[in-house]
């Protein structure tokens, strides 16, 4: 998932890069993991890091443009949000698509864009359904029971929640994608040890948490508490009007999840920070496992790679091609 970082100000020339942050302003790093890879954001470009069978690890460059950049009301607080979600599941799809094809390389195989592409249709509807019409239709059939509106909300928010999180915890007890969230894993370590300014090698990133504040798993599970708040503000109607509505309603949620996190993650250093981003903490105990050393280094690859580009930048050169790191 996405983790984000305030950099500081530096010099190529004066810091050594994998160590300190070389871009000239503040932003907000973050990776995400994928299928035997990790993918790092920078500000307008993207680095994929994916180990290959033969235990070499490809690197793919992107450049990056958000819709933000040409429509500025999209930048607004409550609407960016929704934005930032959208681009990130776009990223994550194809980060997703050409680290699958690399282990279907390996098997004679491709997986073409329409599959990944119906692939995403699939969760999405999937998604719809278990977070939207199970939790809305099972409480609009206890009406009967539930007269008070404000509790049939509650009571649809804690179903919603509930189902969240045995969804996640039974994700997590698959094989594949344990291996995934060892991924994760070493993307957050390796987020850690930059946050920290040391040097951007295994022995530094191993003895980090496989845990970060901003971890689009919190975000995931703030969305399910704001919707509860949000939706508690519609009335009773027929159920086709309450599932619509809380589709409709989501980039409304989402932005608020968003917003949410962006304050706390300003606030994290207080006490009733830590105590508000707890929650979203353990959430990562499901979805994070303890990366191997060879994991480590995927996600450093990804990064020094972002780093690198961004070096590169301030002083324009030719592009560098997709490259592979010998084993």
């Amino acid at each position: 998932m996405f983790s984000n970082r305030d950099a500081e100000c530096a010099s190529h020339e004066n810091r050594p890069l994998g160590s300190r942050p070389i871009i000239d302003q503040p932003f907000h790093y973050g990776g995400q993991a994928v299928i035997e890879g990790v993918v790092m954001r920078g500000k307008r470009d993207l680095a994929i890091a994916v180990r290959r069978p033969d235990s070499s690890i490809i690197i793919e460059e992107e450049k990056l443009s958000s819709v933000v950049e040409r429509f500025k009301c999209l930048n607004w607080p409550l609407v960016r949000g929704f934005i930032v979600l959208i681009e990130t599941m776009l990223i994550g799809l194809r980060a997703l698509s050409f680290s699958a094809n690399q282990a279907a390389e390996a098997e004679g195989e491709e997986i073409t864009a329409g599959e990944m592409a119906f692939t995403m249709i699939i969760a999405v509807v999937l998604a719809i359904v278990l977070f939207v019409v199970i939790p809305t239709g099972t409480v609009h059939f206890m009406r009967g029971m539930v007269v008070s509106v404000a509790v049939q909300n509650l009571i649809e928010g804690i179903i919603r929640i509930a189902i969240f999180l045995g969804y996640v915890w039974a994700v997590a007890r698959m094989e594949d994608i344990q291996r995934v969230f060892e991924y994760h894993g070493a993307e957050h370590k390796v987020i850690h040890t930059f946050e920290a300014g040391e040097p951007l090698e295994v022995e530094y990133a191993r003895k980090h948490s496989t845990l970060h504040p901003r971890c689009g798993t919190a975000f995931l599970l703030v969305v399910m508490v704001v919707s509860i708040l949000v939706f508690s503000l519609l009335g009773e109607g027929t159920l086709l009007w309450r599932i619509s509505s809380r589709v409709i309603l989501l980039p409304v949620v989402a932005g608020l999840g968003y917003e949410f996190i962006k304050y706390m993650a300003r606030k994290q250093g207080s006490c009733w920070g830590r105590w508000l981003m707890a929650p979203g903490l353990w959430l990562q105990k499901l979805t994070t496992r303890e990366p191997d050393d060879e994991q480590l280094e995927v996600a450093i690859q990804a990064l020094k790679r972002v780093l690198e580009v961004e070096a590169r930048n301030l002083k324009p050169q030719t592009p560098t091609p997709p490259a592979t790191v010998p084993a």
